[in-house]
């Protein structure tokens, strides 16, 4: 029982972390509340077969991923071009350059769009992000020096396109 008292007290002090991360892949707030409550009712599930307590964090991300990335594959929404215009038409210029942003990201591959966020939006150590992701350190390293490399040539389009 104790496993699941420690995953229960690791979830509460890190919910707003994980809703971050699921919300990345979203951006919905209603589908990143739902991929967390799934990912916890997973891991709660599981629990038992945890051997290690110390990777539970670890652990907990890696479903939580797995969750957001499920969610994005079963549902791929299309967004209706006047909304687009609609958002763009009612954003600031320091807006703009966070909603290129994360337009870029959104157009990398899952792998790659999980080492930048773990990265640069959860500031986690390149050796968790490997933890994290059951990938060798050196995979990482280069997933993201890859994705870094595909958001620099989509930005420098995107202020090509620009005014």
């Amino acid at each position: 029982m104790k496993p699941v008292r420690e995953l229960v007290l690791l979830i509460e002090n890190g919910q707003e972390r994980f809703y971050r991360i699921a919300y990345s892949y979203v951006k919905n707030r209603e589908d990143a509340l739902d991929i967390v409550h799934n990912a916890i009712v997973k891991a709660l599930q599981s629990c038992p077969g945890l051997r290690s307590p110390e990777y539970a964090q670890t652990w907990f991300c890696h479903i939580l991923i797995n969750e957001s990335v499920s969610f994005l594959r079963k549902n791929r929404r299309f967004v209706p071009l006047e909304e687009i215009q609609e958002t763009a038409d009612d954003t600031q210029p320091e807006q703009e350059a966070y909603l290129d942003l994360y337009a870029a990201l959104d157009k990398l591959p899952p792998e790659l769009k999980t080492v930048v966020i773990l990265r640069f939006f959860e500031d986690m150590k390149l050796d968790e992000i490997a933890e994290v992701l059951s990938a060798n350190l050196s995979t990482v390293k280069s997933r993201l020096y890859r994705a870094l490399k595909l958001l620099k040539l989509d930005m420098e389009v995107l202020d090509d396109d620009g005014p």
